[in-house]
């Protein structure tokens, strides 16, 4: 009597962006291939690390422009967990420092938009088995550290003291202020909104300068809506929530 061979294992993966029309697609593409399977989806940041837990997926496609907490900062977070789920950022952006930012927040992989369905699913595989994807390179990870030695220094030089460190995305207390910044609030105001003192604020603040490798507020506004941190909309609804 012949023994049974087991199905191989699907790909569990997890969709994590706020447009309908964009997640129902590729819901549709990945339902394409016998060995990827959508266990969930989540609209927001917040929601995606919620059910991070509940899922266990073994990817997660995951947006940069998010409505509450930016890809980036759910990055961070998932491999901060100690999740074993492989993370591609999915984004409009396609700016060096971008996939720099993406790489150094825990991403497997750094993909547009338009990417092609088959090229995705591709990729999915290819971190699936731990490697790692940039601009169509597939690299393993002491490629990968090489790759953001050699971007880092060529960004700001080899004789910045720990240049790595410009690059860490901010905390979400940071990208909290940052988008109140965005919105035209005072220091005091950020204070009284957020609970905390406005030398607490300022605090904040130098970090995020620092971080951004920028000299003032405004230059740190629109470096936050330039990378996809904070959007536009998010502006607009408060405003109209003010009215």
């Amino acid at each position: 009597m012949k023994k049974l061979s087991r199905a191989p294992r699907k790909i569990n993966v997890m969709i994590v962006d706020d447009h309908p029309l964009f997640r129902e697609g590729l819901e549709k593409a990945l339902s394409l291939e016998d060995d990827l399977m959508t266990v969930g989806s989540a609209t927001t940041g917040k929601e995606a690390l919620n059910l991070i837990h509940k899922l266990h997926p073994d990817v997660i496609l995951l947006d940069v422009n998010l409505p509450d907490v930016n890809g980036l900062q759910v990055a961070r977070e998932i491999k901060s967990q100690s999740s074993d789920a492989a993370v591609i950022i999915l984004t409009a952006y396609h700016e060096q420092e971008q996939v720099l930012y993406a790489m150094r927040a825990g991403a497997s992989a750094y993909c547009a938009k338009d990417i092609r369905p088959d090229d995705l699913v591709q990729v999915i595989r290819d971190v699936a088995k731990g490697l790692y994807i940039i601009q169509n390179q597939r690299m393993e990870r002491s490629e990968l550290d090489d790759w953001i030695k050699q971007t880092v220094e060529a960004l700001v030089g080899p004789y910045v003291e720990e240049p790595e460190q410009r690059f860490i995305p901010l905390s979400p207390r940071e990208t909290e202020i940052l988008i109140s910044v965005t919105h035209g609030m005072s220091n005091k105001e950020i204070a009284n909104e957020l609970g905390i003192s406005q030398q607490t604020v300022k605090n904040h603040m130098t970090s995020i300068l620092r971080k951004l490798n920028v000299e003032d507020r405004t230059q740190a506004a629109v470096t936050a809506i330039r990378h996809g941190w904070v959007r536009l909309t998010d502006q607009n609804k408060s405003t109209e929530q003010g009215e």
